[in-house]
């Protein structure tokens, strides 16, 4: 058949389903009964019960059709007098009790006239909170099934606690079309088929001309984009509701075909892999290749695949970062090819060959951290009985551009997966084919429960630009790259940002200093990885030291490691050397700038003055300089007699690092696992209220952590 849709091809091992047909193609327009769309439909399930299809009906439509007759009964009771009066509206339960009399006939009818017998079987909100009434209920569905027993279900309106059948949208299902997804899971179904009065989900009100059929739903890419029309011309929430009813069932494993109940063999054609109507299928997303998928629709899949991930519990989630570990491992050959491309085609440095090897270590020591999620920082009994706490929770979705260094993306991806948060990562284009491997690599490891859309990889410039847009759904932005990248982020969006614009980083050599420790610090902040953005990129030094010869020292074993220096205003003129155009800049490079200051508190208002609150670092033997420099220099991270490229999250014992603050708000510094969450009041109590606070004797009382 030219109709046949390959994604569909799952029909083929269908038995059971469950048909929910809605009050629009129960009743026509004046609400009276459709007779021969109910016949249509009556022979369709004749036809698959002979089949050897198991059939469960779920049917609206009582309520319109008990309005009906009962309009005609108040008219021909009522006098002329009685007809002056302002009408009073039916009783929506006496009309359902009527209705469902009349509506059970004609399907008693119908049916019999096939040789098929049906069964009506009503239930109400509250029957489902029983569990014995669900294990029952499953009971005599399956003896009605095995006896070729067509099961007709309604919710029964007539006894239900709701206000009204048509307002009151509580509970475990709100109408017939969340019941019939109920009914869906709870009796083990293959498909559910819902059948409207138009021929599936489109991307508009289906009266709009530009509106066009959707096929198959990806909740990815359609959620908060479709615009729903009316709501159905009698029933309680038209599309919206089906669509809802469908998402719910979709997502639990159970396949769903919102389509026509106006022709009379659709769900025929259902069973035959047609491409009718639309499909909601929990694999959906996984049939759009991932780089076809939009800005917003990548974004809320890794949101989806957070929320799965974090449902995990701790030794789960741990074995998918055990297994990342190992996945790298496995493919180290394939990773070193497609990195030594990248090398070819740039002048990045590549991948050592024992780098693989450390990031897996680094993975399995992260894994082996204690949980973060969940965790208990405060807990209070605010009354007796009612206990609050302070517990940390996952930020959400993280989008992260950083640059081309090799081992960026791997500790990106490892720590949201240990802090539990969706991620998109776009790296530098030097590592296009580097990323991309790494990318593959680490979502195949990722079980089909939580879904690899878990981190999606940004693959054009183009995409960021739609991305920062998104404050409804990306919780954070880390860029980490040049000042004008950050600089162009944040006045681009709306959702915070966390990050540096510049790594100015100083080391302050004072004049109590050892200078052969002097030495190897500076060295090492300048030299290790000049590129980083915690090296060095200006030495001051103390102006007594320009006496001792000490300054010469540091500068002729600075330029023996072939750094360019440049000086300062005072520095310049006095050694003959270049002149910083800047004493704010970073040069990423073998270079830096050297500068005297008078004493440490000279040193403390430089570096406020032309830093960037990074790293610095002090040396000296004096306690009292060096506690003077630690508390007053104002910036992420200050070291006393340490090289400032230890401003590390690997090096400060985090596990890893997305990148280093110099905010002050909400994480500065090295943001490792702890950066990457946030909190969450949970409260238990016991039918407390607040009654003007009169409901409740408050204690306020700090509890031990540990007690129950």
């Amino acid at each position: 058949m030219e109709n046949v849709d390959s994604t569909r091809h799952f029909v083929k091992e269908v038995k059971r389903i469950v048909i929910k047909v809605g009050t629009a193609v129960v009743t026509r327009a004046d609400g009276r009964l459709a007779l021969g769309r109910l016949g249509a439909l009556c022979e369709q399930i004749q036809e698959l019960n002979a089949r050897g299809y198991e059939v469960i009906l779920v049917s609206s439509g009582a309520v319109g059709v008990g309005r009906q007759r009962l309009r005609y009964r108040k008219l021909i009771n009522s006098s002329f007098a009685d007809l002056q009066k302002p009408q009073v509206e039916l009783d929506g339960k006496a009309c359902a009790a009527v209705g469902q009399n009349g509506l059970m006939a004609l399907y008693d009818t119908l049916f019999s006239q096939l040789d098929v017998t049906s069964a009506q079987l009503l239930v109400t909100d509250n029957d489902f909170r029983d569990s014995d009434f669900r294990k029952q209920l499953t009971e005599t569905v399956k003896s009605l099934l095995a006896l070729k027993v067509v099961p007709i279900f309604n919710e029964n309106d007539a006894v239900s606690t709701r206000k009204a059948p048509y307002e009151d949208s509580s509970g475990i299902f709100w109408d017939n079309d969340s019941l019939a997804a109920l009914l869906a899971l709870e009796l083990k179904a293959d498909l559910l088929v819902l059948l409207s009065d138009v021929e599936g989900l489109y991307s508009g009100p289906p009266s709009d001309p530009q509106s066009k059929l959707i096929h198959t739903y990806i909740k990815e890419r359609l959620e908060g984009v479709i615009t729903f029309g009316d709501k159905s011309r009698l029933g309680r929430g038209g599309m919206t509701a089906k669509v809802k009813a469908a998402v719910y069932a979709a997502q639990a494993g159970i396949p769903v075909i919102i389509t026509s109940g106006f022709a009379g063999d659709n769900i025929l054609k259902v069973l035959q892999a047609e491409r009718i109507g639309t499909l909601f299928h929990r694999d959906a997303h996984k049939w759009v290749p991932l780089g076809e998928l939009g800005a917003r629709e990548m974004a809320v899949a890794a949101r989806d695949s957070s929320r799965r991930l974090q449902a995990l519990s701790p030794q789960e989630r741990n074995k998918v970062l055990l297994d990342i570990a190992d996945a790298l491992e496995a493919n180290e050959k394939q990773i070193i090819i497609e990195n030594e491309a990248d090398v070819a085609a740039s002048i990045e440095a590549g991948y050592e060959k024992s780098l693989i090897s450390r990031l897996a270590k680094s993975i399995r020591v992260l894994a082996n951290m204690e949980e973060p999620i969940g965790h208990v920082l405060k807990k209070t009994e605010l009354a007796d009985g009612f206990i609050l706490e302070k517990t940390s929770s996952p930020l959400g979705v993280l989008l992260i551009i950083f640059e081309s260094r090799p081992d960026a993306l791997v500790q990106i991806a490892s720590l949201a997966i240990r802090t539990g948060n969706g991620l998109l990562l776009k790296g530098g284009k030097e590592a296009k084919r580097s990323n991309a491997i790494l990318h593959k690599v680490i979502t195949s490891a990722i079980p089909e429960s939580v879904g690899e859309t878990l981190i999606g990889l940004v693959t054009s410039r183009e995409e960021i630009s739609d991305l920062l847009k998104l404050d409804d759904v990306i919780d954070l932005v880390i860029p980490r790259g040049s000042n004008k990248l950050v600089s162009q982020i944040k006045t681009s969006t709306k959702i915070p940002v966390l990050g540096h614009a510049d790594g100015i980083c100083h080391v302050y050599v004072d004049k109590y200093a050892n200078m052969e420790m002097a030495k190897q610090i500076v060295l090492d902040a300048k030299t290790d990885y000049p590129a980083a953005c915690n090296a060095m990129e200006t030495l001051l030094v103390h102006k007594d030291l320009m006496e001792t010869g000490g300054l010469n020292d540091l500068i002729m074993e600075l330029q023996i490691k072939g750094v360019t220096v440049y000086g300062g205003p005072t520095v310049s003129p006095l050694l003959n050397i270049p002149k910083a155009h800047s004493l704010h800049h970073e040069y990423n490079s073998l270079s830096c700038t050297v500068e005297i200051v008078d004493d440490v508190y000279a040193a403390i208002e430089h570096i406020h003055d032309h830093g960037s609150a990074h790293t610095d670092c002090i040396v000296t033997e004096d306690t009292e300089i060096a506690e003077a420099f630690l508390r007053q220099v104002d910036s992420a991270a200050v070291f006393h007699n340490a090289s400032t490229r230890f401003c590390d999250g690997f090096r400060f014992g985090l596990g890893a690092e997305v990148g280093i603050s110099t905010s002050r708000i909400h994480a500065r510094g090295p943001v490792g696992i702890e950066g990457l969450l946030t909190t969450r009041w949970l409260a238990r109590g016991h039918g407390q209220v607040v009654e003007g606070d009169k409901g409740v004797v408050y204690t306020h009382k700090d509890l031990d952590l540990q007690q129950a």
